[in-house]
């Protein structure tokens, strides 16, 4: 498989998990609106070193359930629970005002870097995104789990992060006062995305059940 289309594939899949605004891609933005550009790129730098991480185990944990086909359905039914769970909460729990929080001062550019490390490693969700993206692109064919090939995908997925928050920092205070910015429409965006995933993780599961 052509590593060229397998780093594209990352870069893909990554703008479709980080478009929908969200703590990452919003903090970015705000920071580069109050600190000044620079700094909302360092706090990016800081949560795409983390990407990289997570979608490197996230392809190893990928590699592993493809030698363990068992396994690959009890992680889709956890999968389907998980989803479902979160689907439910943004779209009918969450609140659609949430209290101000009082954001400590960070002046230093190490301490943006650093803070984007810390919220980047606190969101987990990547990783069981990422690994059950790598593991469909796989059993269609358009990647394997060779060395070379997560390394590409890897630095695929880290680029598409970074472009994304890139576009938030650069064009948020365009579109900040617009409607699909609101925390509610935010949850709707998020819930509907992970309703989508509930779908066809459950499509999936009762394919393999009627096979």
């Amino acid at each position: 498989m052509d590593i060229t289309l397998i780093f594209f594939l990352g870069v893909i899949f990554a703008l479709i998990g980080v478009i929908p605004p969200g703590l990452l891609n919003m903090t970015a933005a705000k920071i580069s609106l109050k600190e000044g550009h620079v700094r909302g790129i360092i706090f990016s730098i800081g949560v795409c070193i983390v990407v990289f991480a997570q979608t490197y185990l996230a392809a190893i944990f990928a590699r592993y359930l493809s030698k363990h086909p068992e396994a690959v359905s009890v992680l889709r039914g956890v999968a389907l629970v998980i989803f479902i769970l979160i689907t439910i909460y943004f779209l009918f729990v969450a609140k659609s005002a949430p209290k101000q929080q009082i954001e400590p001062k960070m002046r230093s550019k190490h301490s943006r870097f650093f803070q984007g490390i810390l919220m980047s490693a606190i969101n987990m969700f990547p990783i069981p995104y990422q690994a059950y993206i790598t593991i469909t692109l796989a059993s269609v064919g358009w990647m394997s789990f060779e060395q070379s090939n997560i390394l590409s995908y890897v630095a695929g997925s880290g680029t598409g992060t970074f472009v994304t928050l890139y576009m938030y920092i650069f064009f948020f205070d365009k579109i900040k006062d617009k409607k699909f910015t609101s925390q509610r429409n935010m949850n709707f965006i998020i819930g509907g995305i992970t309703g989508i995933i509930s779908i066809i993780t459950l499509i999936n599961i009762l394919k393999d059940f009627w096979q």
